[in-house]
């Protein structure tokens, strides 16, 4: 519990360094919502409406304060562009990001695991080489460059699939993954090279431990050995890298979600950048630092529920 209320200490201050640098820097940028919303009729009257109206002639350290004060209760402001709830609108979109975000992980992993294993059992084999070059060929392709080759393969070549729309996974959980298959491969394909070249580099080198070679004399075949005790020491870099990826693919949807029309987080924020409506783009900010940290948190116990001396260590201090 030591450890926990001093990670929750960390995190907390995390999460205001990460909203008061986003606050600063969208004050930084050209233009603001006031001016946004009165192009083209009212003139400056209108601006100075609207930015007394949004409360923008106030100094950044008060509106940071008095934003800060309303996102702890939950409240994360309004859209000037549609009076939408910030917190109610990205509720409704958070699903769509998160359903695509794992199942783009659990096709990179149920690909990156088995050839991880079989290129560590027979490092430097044809299988190693071949699987090893292939991924990296495609971590080279960045994922919007992906998305569309794959859509003019699939949906227009193939006529397999859509290349736009999105079905809800609680309507149809089918449906819902075959709407999301061609967006979730784009982001899965460069994660695949990383995973697999991250394990099996570690599957090698736990395979020298002592503990390997006891677990040889003992008489133990050489699946038990490399299944039932070297896949969770040699999981520990590829859960390290999982959580720190989940911010950069979350970067990686806002494109592909405008690619394929998914109405989801990245789409939501990219739109509220091009309408210089920063509100929603400041909430959006939070939510994603949020996970972030929340995951990295959980990585973080994981690592002690994957190795016992990390836990004795912690209860020692």
């Amino acid at each position: 519990m030591r450890f926990v209320r001093r990670k929750i200490a960390q995190l907390v201050v995390v999460l205001l360094c990460v909203t008061f640098l986003s606050f600063l820097l969208l004050e930084l940028l050209p233009g603001d919502t006031a001016t946004r919303l009165c192009a083209g009729a009212g003139g400056q009257e209108c601006v100075d409406q609207k930015r007394e109206e949004f409360n923008l002639n106030d100094p950044m350290p008060v509106r940071y304060v008095r934003w800060l004060g309303d996102a702890v209760t939950g409240d994360l402001g309004t859209s000037a562009r549609n009076a939408q709830p910030v917190s109610e609108a990205l509720a409704q979109r958070m699903p769509v990001t998160i359903e695509l975000l794992l199942y783009s992980q659990f096709l990179a992993l149920i690909v990156a695991v088995p050839l991880a294993f079989a290129a560590a059992k027979r490092a430097g084999g044809i299988l190693d080489r071949t699987s090893s070059a292939t991924l990296f060929m495609l971590l080279a392709v960045p994922n919007f460059v992906m998305a569309m080759l794959l859509i003019w393969i699939f949906p227009v070549t193939l006529k397999i699939g859509n290349a736009t729309g999105y079905t809800a996974f609680n309507e149809n959980p089918i449906a819902s993954l075959a709407s999301l298959t061609i967006p979730a491969v784009c982001l899965a394909v460069a994660e695949m090279a990383v995973y697999m070249r991250l394990l099996r580099t570690d599957v090698i080198a736990t395979m020298q431990e002592d503990f390997i070679a006891m677990a040889r004399a003992k008489g133990m075949s050489p699946r038990r050995v490399l299944y039932g005790h070297a896949f969770k020491p040699s999981t520990f870099s590829l859960i390290t890298v999982i959580g720190l990826n989940f911010g950069r693919l979350v970067g990686g949807t806002i494109i592909l979600e405008v690619i394929f029309g998914l109405n989801g987080l990245g789409g939501y924020t990219y739109a509220a950048i091009q309408g210089q409506d920063y509100v929603p783009v400041q909430g959006a900010v939070v939510v994603i630092a949020c996970a972030y940290v929340f995951v990295n948190f959980l990585v973080d116990l994981l690592y002690a529920a994957l190795d016992p001396r990390i836990r004795h260590a912690r209860a020692l201090a």
